[in-house]
């Protein structure tokens, strides 16, 4: 009966998103600055065996303190910069991009998350490449020997199995998103935005080349990004991280699968309801404090994030009601 409500609810969210969308005036249409190759290879982004995931030379990896929970997938994110280009911070601490940017971010399982080394599958590959100042998205879906990714725009849903870290078998409905999708959440004021790599969520120690060193740092010896002190910039928690706060694990978790909609400037269908899960947002005016339960409950239903998951993040959810429930 639950799952039959759920269906039920996601159909009429569906229904009016559809017949809506045409005169919703936050529906924005993905930009077309950009003719997308019809294979991923075209690219030149991996070399060798793609599922090795060993990125040409020009891509750089790129870690986040946070993520977007995706259906319990591992992610790969990868930049690559125009010739002479880089990355400036702006004054309110987001990075601005140069035109022919080259955003990647492959989505995949491990076959066993107790032994990585027995290999990964390959789901999709989403693109985010910026020319004349604005960013065109598009996903690659990759076939099932794992030798290529095709070109898909209308979305689709496909069963993916793994064994997890405590040697149970899973099995997933994973949905690659339409376009659509992606512009829905990939806006701010109404123009298409990258989400994940911010200055706060690039800012934090990574491994390159055999040593530790602050990720802002890496860049700007690489000449990727523009000069400044990177220690002025904030770092985001991560909010899996048990170390830190349950306030501030529970505010990062909301930042990144919640605020890319639930802001000012988000998807307007999102922001009409007055949430404002930014971390940096005082939490008077988040309206955390009068929706707890509220909150809790379309987290718990699985009904948010609304685009992009199919199953609830446990993880996630016990930290948010943690949080919650110590205000």
């Amino acid at each position: 009966m639950k799952i039959i409500r759920k269906i039920g609810s996601y159909c009429a969210l569906l229904i009016g998103f559809s017949i809506s969308c045409s005169n919703d005036p936050g529906y924005i249409k993905a930009p077309s600055t950009v003719n997308f190759e019809p294979v991923l290879a075209a690219y030149n982004i991996y070399r060798g065996n793609p599922t090795d995931l060993i990125p040409t030379s020009g891509f750089e990896r790129i870690e986040l303190s946070s993520s977007l929970f995706v259906n319990y997938a591992q992610k790969q994110r990868l930049v690559k910069l125009p010739p002479g280009g880089e990355i400036t911070k702006l004054d309110n601490g987001v990075p601005s991009f140069p035109n022919g940017t080259i955003l990647v971010k492959t989505f995949y399982y491990f076959k066993d998350d107790r032994d990585p080394n027995l290999g990964k599958k390959l789901i999709e590959t989403r693109l985010l490449i910026k020319a004349a100042d604005q960013w065109n998205v598009a996903t690659y879906v990759w076939n099932d020997v794992q030798t290529e990714a095709h070109l898909k725009l209308d979305g689709l849903t496909k069963s993916v199995s793994w064994t997890t870290a405590n040697g149970q078998a899973r099995t997933v409905s994973y949905k690659v998103p339409s376009e659509r999708d992606c512009t829905t959440c990939h806006q701010t004021a109404a123009s298409v935005m990258p989400l994940g790599p911010t200055l706060t969520n690039m800012n934090k120690e990574v491994q390159r080349n055999g040593q530790t060193i602050n990720q802002l740092l890496y860049f700007q010896n690489k000449g990727l990004l523009s000069n400044f002190d990177h220690h002025s910039v904030p770092s985001l928690p991560n909010y899996l991280d048990q170390q830190r706060s349950i306030q501030e694990r529970g505010r990062a978790y909301l930042e990144m699968n919640c605020a890319h909609c639930h802001n000012p400037a988000g998807f307007p269908k999102a922001a009409r309801k007055r949430y404002d899960f930014r971390y940096t947002t005082p939490i008077g005016t988040t309206r955390i404090l009068d929706k707890k339960s509220k909150i809790i409950n379309v987290i718990s239903s699985g009904e948010m994030p609304w685009i992009g998951t199919t199953v609830v993040d446990q993880e996630g959810l016990q930290i948010v009601k943690t949080y919650i429930n110590s205000l």
